[in-house]
Order: C-alpha cells, then structure tokens, then sequence
C-alpha cells in the first residue's frame, strides 16, 4: 500500500486482470499511447573529454528555460530517448511548464559511433555532465533527475554522491537497479529468462556493431553468452575498469551511496518487480533517509504501474512523477 498523507500520491489500483508482476511488466511495454508530438533539439553533449565520448540528448526548452525546473531523464537497460515511458512522462512534465531533456546513455539511440566505450550501471558521472553542460549554457539553477530500472541506478547514484551539490534539487527513480548482483542473479531464473533473452538479444548486436565500429578495441567473438551475468564478466567489467562482474555490481550500485542522498527524492517499486529486487539492508537505508520518499506498492511489475484510472492516467508511475515535481514546484515536500 502506498503512503497517501502527500497530495501528489494516489493509491496504486492494478488495471483488472493485470495484478501479476509478469502481466503488468509485458503489458507495459505494449500498452497503446498517443503519438509522441514534442518537437525536440539534439545536441551531442561530450562527457568525457580524454576519449571524445558524446551522448545524445534530445531537448525541449519552455520560453525562458532559466526561470523553469529542468527535468534530465535517463532511460533503463536497452532503452533509449524514445522509449515509451520516456516519452510518456515528458509529455507531461512539458505540459506542466517544466524544461524536459531525454538523455541517451552511450551508444543507445543509435549513437555507438559517439564513443569508444560501452555503458553501464555505473556512468553517473555522465549524468552530472549532461546536468552541468545544460547548466551553463541555460543559467540554470534547478534541476530534477528521473531515471528508470538502471536509469534509476544512475540518478540515484549520483544523488548520493552529490549530495546538496547545485544545480540538483529533486529526484526520482521509477523500479530502480539499486542493487545489481541480487536483480542480475534473479534476471537469470525462472520465467525472468524470458526478459534475459529479450536484453542479452539487444546486448549482443551491440557488441556486434561496436567491434565493427572499434576493432581494435573489442573482439568480434567473446564466445557464448547465456546470461546478462556473462555479457558483464566477459565484456563490461574488462572493457570499463571493473575486476570481474562482482566488482562491477558492487561498485556501479547506487545501493552503497544512498545515506548520503540530500535532496528531495522519489522512489517508486513494486514487490512484484519480477527481476529488480532491493535487499533489505538497501530498503532498510532507504527508510532511514529523512530526504526519500520510498513508495512500496504489491503490485505494479518492472516499470509498468499499469493502473485502473482514465484515459493517460492508466500510467500510474508517470503521474505519480509529474505531480510529485508539480508539488515540488509549488513547494510541498
């Protein structure tokens, strides 16, 4: 059940029929939406200077963007600017009068040429880039983070390692990958296969054309890959600085950093997420921090909150943020 002493918060009600984990998960990423309209700017901002990696942002700027809350969302694993939910929420949050960019984390959005690195769980720092580039070229004071299932590693990520660092003001993470070994290890069982397939599918044409783009980086064959555990072992954790795959899920988790997490922050997650799961110790801080607002719901699967209300409202999650940053606009924490 969620917490409803905050104006911005409704109870989640699963659309009938929908209240399994699997059900919602599946019909979230299918489920019908109106066609995505705002015009957006691309811009290529450079994150990190020493190799020349750029990602792609596509931006969409109210009259006066200095004077507006600025909103950076930061997709999930495989995702891109234009994925569903993304395009879902900033729909709103334009509607609302706020500043929305829509960062592609490397190589997603068809942007593998842009670096000659591969992305992971533990790029914050590129989020801070992208928060501080917009920063200076807008003037602009204050910015919110929105990320999704490893997006929502990220900006969470950061958060704590900010701390009450300017621009930053508020957060939200929606199903987010705070803890990598327990979701990598559940992403592996059972049905959860099904969706390891479906990622490790888009994982491997990565690889593919990032050896044909770098072939002198990384190896057009690496040998079978089964699980996404394997795909970090053999190529994320040796090709961006981590020992093994253990190394990198403990280092790259933004479960290790959440206690120094200062401002404002949202965290929607449901108990019925098939495959992201938050260990108790990591609930535990989470509950502990005075600044988070942890809403635990029993159902509502991996980014999906597919709910029993009207029209645009049936997303339930993607109101819940608009109208969390709404209130935090007007003031209500």
């Amino acid at each position: 059940m969620t917490d409803l002493k905050f104006s911005w918060l409704s109870d989640f009600v699963p659309r009938r029929g929908l209240a399994n984990g699997h059900a919602q998960s599946v019909a979230g990423n299918f489920w019908l939406r109106p066609k995505f309209k705002l015009e957006a700017e691309a811009e290529a901002v450079l994150v990190d200077a020493e190799d020349g990696s750029r990602v792609l942002c596509h931006c969409h700027w109210q009259a006066n963007p200095c004077e507006k809350l600025t909103v950076v969302l930061v997709h999930g694993l495989e995702g891109s600017s234009n994925s569903r939910y993304i395009q879902g929420v900033a729909a709103r949050l334009w509607a609302a009068g706020m500043n929305v960019v829509r960062m592609n984390q490397r190589n997603c959005e068809d942007s593998d040429a842009l670096t000659p690195t591969l992305y992971h769980s533990g790029r914050s720092a590129d989020v801070g880039v992208v928060v501080d580039y917009f920063a200076a070229k807008f003037g602009l004071n204050r910015v919110a983070l929105v990320g999704y299932s490893m997006g929502g590693n990220l900006v969470l990520k950061l958060a704590g390692e900010w701390g009450q660092r300017a621009p930053l003001v508020a957060v939200v993470a929606v199903s987010p990958a705070l803890n990598l070994a327990a979701s990598s290890a559940a992403l592996h069982t059972g049905l959860n296969r099904l969706y390891e397939w479906w990622f490790l599918r888009g994982l491997k044409a990565r690889h593919k054309r990032k050896a044909k783009l770098f072939p002198e980086i990384y190896p057009a064959d690496v040998g079978p890959l089964g699980s996404v555990r394997e795909f970090d072992e053999k190529l994320v954790a040796p090709f961006s600085g981590f020992a093994s795959a253990d190394d990198y899920y403990e280092r790259a988790a933004a479960a290790r950093v959440v206690d120094g997490i200062r401002v404002p922050t949202l965290i929607l997650h449901s108990d019925d997420d098939p495959f992201i799961k938050i260990i108790p110790e990591t609930r535990a801080a989470l509950r502990a921090n005075p600044a988070i607002h942890f809403v635990l719901t029993e159902h509502g699967g991996h980014c999906a909150f597919l709910s029993n209300q009207r029209g645009e409202d049936v997303h339930w999650a993607e109101m819940t943020v608009a109208r969390y940053l709404e209130n935090f606009e007007a003031g209500e924490r």
